[in-house]
């Protein structure tokens, strides 16, 4: 049981699937992880607030840009969960959000700056290519994509440095 206020405009899973695009079992996985959160009627049937909308669109805008859901958890974590995020929680939360966004960006950025060089060239041979890494100089520096901006690990258990897989 949740400790949403009981006057809250209310819907049912069906209601809130249809009206986000994602399926009922998208939302209770959600509600699992602690993304969302519901109320059990009298009946025992799951009812989310109506903000829930909301919530799942950010979820899924976020989800597009490749941002895992461990993250996603911990900016809705920051939001009130007894109301309605305001205006002014949202932009807190962007504030909160540009360095990343920023970082991601300019990583995106980079992969594929650097892919349309690579791929522009046509000798499709990485440790061959005269203009981006000649005699295959790169490999000294160790493994992975060397031209890439890599993020500082921070907090990762994978030494890679790999984006978190979700």
């Amino acid at each position: 049981m949740s400790d949403i206020p009981g006057d809250a405009s209310w819907l049912k899973p069906g209601q809130v699937a249809r009206r986000a695009g994602v399926a009922v079992s998208t939302l209770h996985y959600y509600e699992q992880i602690g993304l969302i959160r519901s109320r059990r009627t009298a009946g025992d049937r799951r009812e989310f607030r109506r903000d829930t909308l909301r919530l799942v669109a950010f979820i899924r805008a976020s989800q597009t840009l490749g941002i895992p859901l461990s993250r996603i958890k911990q900016a809705l974590d920051d939001l009130p969960h007894d109301e309605p995020p305001t205006k002014r929680d949202w932009a807190r939360l962007a504030r909160h959000w540009r360095t990343d966004l920023d970082a991601r960006i300019a990583r995106l950025t980079a992969l594929r700056d650097n892919l349309a060089n690579c791929i522009g060239c046509g000798c499709l041979s990485l440790t061959a290519c005269p203009y981006t890494n000649p005699d295959d100089a790169l490999a000294l520096e160790g493994p992975g994509a060397r031209r890439l901006i890599v993020p500082a690990a921070k907090d990762r258990s994978d030494p890679t440095g790999t984006p978190d897989a979700e």
